[in-house]
């Protein structure tokens, strides 16, 4: 797709308290000493500062793990965008099968937010994928492709996409080689409709990735990273995907 550097990205989700959070923050950024891909990190809010401090001076991103589409106002329990920046976040997970399917969250609510990482200066990372009933009932490509339209704001500053399958997030299961490149030709011909350089838009890859098969996805025509969830809580996997990326 393009000469750009992978993003290997951690998605740490509701995991760490900020001590074990400083410590991960810290191995990462020793196994991260490559310049062949780009990483980043998102620790839970709380421990947001902290891992921050970890990875000063260090070539790691930070980022969030979600933000609320207004700047500001009577939102209790939420953070915004601007709150993540002035944190040093870089990027911000929105539209997470998690929250999609979890928390009721519509790609409306995802643009919105996309709108407001915008207007703060992060590069939203948007997340779409099918579920195993959605797939099985042949509807997967119209679920995602739907989802990319209706999440994606219309060229108004850099983003990237990533691919998770719901049915593999946390499973073991992994989609195949040939699902993954064919996934990832539509979601590159869906930005191509949306206007966006694609170059500048890079497709990751997220859904139970491991050590064991890091470096055969990243191979795949079109996928421009990783995003990574339960293998980047454990530093020595997390280090042997980054150095997949190689």
């Amino acid at each position: 797709m393009t000469d750009a550097k992978p993003l290997i990205a951690g998605n740490w989700k509701m995991n760490g308290l900020r001590a074990e959070a400083v410590a991960l923050a810290e191995a990462t950024a020793a196994a991260a000493a490559s310049d062949a891909c780009e990483v980043a990190v998102f620790p839970p809010f709380t421990a947001l500062d902290a891992v921050a401090g970890a990875l000063a001076g260090s070539p790691v991103a930070l980022g969030g793990q979600d933000c609320h589409e207004a700047e500001a106002g009577a939102h209790t329990s939420c953070i915004s965008a601007a709150m993540l920046a002035d944190l040093g976040c870089r990027y911000v997970i929105l539209g997470h099968s998690e929250r999609r399917h979890g928390r009721r969250e519509t790609s409306e609510t995802v643009r919105d937010k996309a709108r407001a990482a915008f207007r703060a200066g992060l590069t939203p990372i948007v997340c779409v994928g099918e579920t195993r009933a959605q797939r099985i009932r042949g509807l997967g490509d119209e679920a995602v492709v739907d989802q990319v339209f209706g999440s994606v704001p219309h060229a108004e500053g850099p983003i990237m996409l990533a691919y998770e399958p719901v049915w593999a997030i946390g499973t073991g299961k992994t989609a195949t080689v040939e699902e993954i490149a064919g996934m990832h030709d539509i979601l590159g011909g869906v930005l191509e409709a949306l206007e966006r350089d694609c170059e500048g838009s890079p497709i990751l890859y997220g859904g139970s990735v491991t050590p064991d098969n890091a470096a055969e996805i990243l191979a795949v025509e079109g996928v421009g990273g990783l995003l990574v969830g339960g293998a980047s809580l454990d530093a020595q996997a997390f280090g042997e995907i980054i150095r997949a990326a190689g």
